[in-house]
């Protein structure tokens, strides 16, 4: 595929998660009636961000990869819109538990998931209570949408792991995610070093890159979490396609994955690498 339609719904969550799927379900739907053949939604939809307090009770909702009924639901969702379709959940696998995206493409099959690699530990964000830290490596899968890489949420900050997606293949970056405040310091306000850390990526690899956050105030055992959205889109050069505000909507954007393939090429940013030099990034 050359052009490309992007989609990225940014929606708040509440108590309830059948609801919280079905408003998803609306969401994909009017991003695919727009033409859309990529929709990401946002990092672990189907329920509130948990991790802003440490409960075991919240193991309880994990599931397996294997026979999972949201992956399920939203394969099918998937088939019908014809879009290809990122779904974050919260993965069980025997004794280990994971936050994950499963790939699914506009046919509805599933071919893999990612796990996310970098885990979180900090007020409003303890992750390392719930996840493991993923064993899958960075993947790239080829989709109905292009060459498509996904991480999740803190993975967004590290350069090497946009990097490493795009020598793999990856068209196209997508990050889940779930951020707001800083529990610790109300008065911190991350939104634009959290977008422009991710442009950066999109500038340095000449790829596209997409965003998407929740939006809504949470809260847990006397922490109040408010996400402030800014979901967002990013062409090859690192501009801004698209963005949100702090509301729920759908943001959209047109690319055009061929131009831009030639494009890298031009620049030579690959060509011109020097891995013998790079001993650093893994010795460190």
């Amino acid at each position: 595929m050359s052009s490309l339609r992007i989609a990225v719904v940014q929606m708040s969550c509440g108590e309830d998660s059948a609801a919280n799927i079905a408003r998803a379900e609306d969401l994909v739907r009017r991003a695919s009636g727009e033409g859309a053949g990529l929709v990401l939604l946002q990092e672990l939809f189907a329920m509130r961000y948990f991790c802003a307090e440490q409960d075991a009770r919240h193991l309880d909702s994990a599931r397996e990869f294997e026979g999972n009924e949201l992956l399920a639901r939203m394969s099918a969702l998937a088939r019908e819109c014809g879009v290809v379709l990122p779904v974050s959940f919260f993965e069980r696998d025997g004794l280990a538990y994971y936050n994950s995206v499963a790939m699914i493409d506009a046919d509805g099959r599933v071919p893999g998931c990612y796990r996310k690699s970098h885990i979180p530990d900090g007020p409003g964000y303890q992750e390392k209570f719930y996840f493991r830290a993923g064993d899958t490596g960075f993947r790239v899968w080829e989709t109905a949408a292009g060459r498509v890489g996904v991480g999740i949420c803190w993975d967004q900050w590290f350069p090497e792991a946009a990097r490493a997606m795009v020598l793999g293949g990856a068209e196209v970056l997508l990050y889940p995610s779930a951020i707001g405040v800083e529990p610790q310091d109300l008065s911190y306000d991350s939104s634009g070093h959290w977008r422009r850390v991710m442009c950066g990526h999109s500038a340095a690899n000449m790829c596209v890159l997409a965003a998407a956050n929740r939006v809504g105030v949470e809260e847990w055992d006397g922490v109040r979490m408010e996400f402030y959205g800014g979901s967002f889109i990013a062409g090859g050069r690192g501009e801004v396609l698209a963005e949100a505000g702090g509301d729920e909507e759908v943001i959209y954007a047109d690319v055009d994955l061929g131009e831009l393939a030639r494009e890298r090429l031009a620049w030579g940013i690959f060509r011109d690498r020097r891995p013998d030099l790079y001993g650093a990034l893994s010795d460190n």
